[in-house]
């Protein structure tokens, strides 16, 4: 079970790993001391477990919470711990699996463990997977199913979709269309990685938006700018841990 630990106090994750090494089908692929370097983890290695401190140095465990759908297949159980309880139930109302309370008791985490076994047990072997698959599909004729949160589904033509962008505060993916004035929300369990694998003409370029490469002009000023009919879209901006695969990408062209 590949499992991250992200805590800027390090005595306190090599605890936590030696603890965890205890359980032989537990590994732990990657620690981080700070939430941005969590991310690009969670992207790389799409973890089944993963414990997170609350106060990071950059951006907050809860904030975290709400970023990670982004960088993982959609399921992945959070273990939320601080020294501080008055955390507990912020996480909790963010997702969290679980909370653990710094220092960390082992009884208590076996307790957690115990329930992590039996959440695996009977969850489906990608959870997250298997909602995005069901819920959008390309066909081999260049079509893509849609489905959005206004109609139950809308077929499109897979070169007329232009960019996908994330809309933080309906915490939803969204597209933007040729001919079409407004961009369509998508599903809430729709996530990156389903959009990714709709073609390999869409890359990630900033963690709130996947642009498909064959209207990419060029980048200047950290901003995209494509071909008609997309040439108005102005605010699509390459993020760093992004920009290497999209040179990659682009010169391959």
């Amino acid at each position: 079970m590949k499992t991250l630990i992200i805590d800027d106090d390090i005595q306190a994750a090599k605890y936590l790993q030696e603890q965890l090494k205890e359980y032989p089908d537990v590994e732990v692929v990657g620690t981080a001391t700070n939430g941005i370097d969590g991310l690009r983890l969670m992207g790389t290695h799409m973890p089944e477990l993963l414990f997170l401190d609350i106060e990071l140095p950059d951006i907050s465990g809860i904030d975290f919470l709400e970023r990670m759908d982004n960088y993982t297949h959609g399921h992945c159980r959070v273990v939320m711990y601080s020294a501080y309880d008055k955390f507990m139930l912020p996480a909790f109302r963010n997702r969290a699996f679980d909370f653990l309370v710094k220092p960390f008791d082992r009884k208590e985490l076996s307790v957690i463990m115990q329930r992590v076994y039996t959440d695996r047990k009977y969850a489906p072997v990608h959870p997250g997977m298997a909602a995005t698959t069901q819920d959008s599909s390309a066909h081999g004729d260049g079509k893509y199913l849609l489905y959005t949160n206004t109609v139950d589904f809308r077929l499109v033509n897979i070169r007329d979709i232009g960019v996908f962008q994330y809309n933080s505060d309906a915490r939803a993916w969204e597209v933007v269309l040729a001919g079409v004035e407004e961009p369509m929300r998508l599903k809430r369990n729709i996530n990156s990685y389903a959009l990714l694998g709709i073609s390999p003409d869409f890359v990630q370029v900033h963690q709130k938006f996947i642009i498909n490469m064959s209207y990419l002009i060029e980048v200047t000023d950290n901003c995209c700018r494509f071909f008609p009919p997309f040439d108005k879209i102005e605010n699509v901006r390459v993020g760093r841990f992004y920009r290497r695969k999209l040179v990659e990408k682009f010169s391959a062209l």
